[in-house]
């Protein structure tokens, strides 16, 4: 669906009668917006509406046996979380999420006063977290490019820090999925290659011992088929139109620049009104070559903002980790009334 002017009264439509009669929407949803193209301020007359919303979890589900978790509605694109699952989310600064809190005023399609107190307590979801989860998106949109860092006149040597960098980001989540190892028992780095067609390379260094071999298997294992998509992506991604690989790389370079944001200045800002020219010029294709390619000047502009993230990483005065008793306190009260029926 597209349209040229869009605020509350799209919600009125036909298509989007699905709120109203839904027995999990309705009157439990508490925040309405945009997402999407529309909510960078990078959409174009192709771009369609995309709606996320948040409804809250029904009695049933807190102290009963019923289970919500989202509901989707393929036709509008639209996805709207149920409360508990949105919480779940947030914890992890999820990047598809989190962006839901920092919309502009005019973009919030509806807000019930507990959906206004839920962007109120943003603060209570900003982490260091971000660091990997933002880094880990943007790690997944890099991977869709790989065409063009694989051409020759691209450095091999810059080519495998892409590589390392999401090797890095995987490993953050290991000890939460594993059984836990100390730190530096597995390390990895770059340094001069072995391989005689490499200028660098990835090494690893590992001290493990009495460690589950099933774990220590799929470890190795999510580390190989990273390095094996960055060899495959070349040849998939060449299929790929303009559009979208102009696409990938406009969102490449938005997610850090909301990453740097809620490190140095612990905000969620969606819309990119200072940066809008620059995304939109990416997106436009003003970074690519006629061959399908990206310019070098691109991968100059990835890696400034590569170098900004370390340093806003290495200098945030955000939380290790989300303080869980204060959002413990929030999503009780707010379920409290739901039990309560005051909602």
């Amino acid at each position: 669906m597209r349209c040229d002017m869009i605020d509350s009264e799209l919600l009125k439509s036909q298509a989007y009668s699905f709120i109203q009669s839904d027995e999990h929407l309705g009157k439990h949803v508490i925040l309405l917006g945009l997402a999407g193209s529309y909510s960078y301020g990078t959409n174009n007359e192709n771009s369609d509406i995309d709606v996320r919303g948040v409804t809250l979890n029904s009695k049933s589900d807190l102290i009963g046996l019923t289970h919500f978790e989202q509901y989707v509605d393929t036709q509008t694109d639209t996805t709207i979380y149920s409360f508990m699952k949105m919480i779940t989310l947030l914890l992890s600064c999820n990047p598809n999420t989190i962006e839901l809190l920092g919309l502009n005023p005019e973009h919030y399609l509806y807000l019930h006063p507990l959906g206004q107190e839920l962007i109120d307590n943003t603060h209570l979801f900003l982490s260091k977290r971000a660091i990997h989860s933002f880094g880990g998106y943007a790690d997944a949109q890099l991977r869709r490019l790989q065409n063009a860092m694989a051409r020759d006149s691209y450095p091999q040597r810059e080519k495998e820090q892409h590589i390392f960098n999401s090797v890095k980001n995987a490993m953050y989540d290991f000890r939460k999925r594993y059984e836990p190892f100390e730190n530096g028992a597995i390390r990895i780095y770059t340094d001069k290659a072995v391989n005689p067609d490499f200028e660098t390379e990835i090494f690893v260094d590992a001290n493990l011992s009495h460690y589950p071999l099933r774990d220590y298997k799929n470890i190795w294992n999510e580390m190989h088929n990273i390095v094996k998509d960055y060899d495959k992506l070349g040849k998939r991604n060449r299929k790929k139109d303009d559009n979208h690989l102009n696409k990938h790389a406009m969102h490449l370079i938005r997610l850090f620049m909301m990453a740097i944001d809620i490190l140095e200045q612990g905000e969620i800002r969606t819309y990119r009104k200072e940066e809008r020219q620059l995304l939109t010029a990416i997106r436009n294709g003003s970074y690519q070559n006629t061959d399908g390619t990206f310019r070098k000047e691109f991968y100059e502009l990835l890696n400034d903002y590569e170098g900004k993230l370390d340093n806003a990483a290495a200098h945030t005065t955000l939380p290790d980790e989300p303080d869980m008793a204060q959002v413990q306190a929030y999503v009780m009260a707010v379920n409290e009334r739901v039990v309560r029926d005051e909602i």
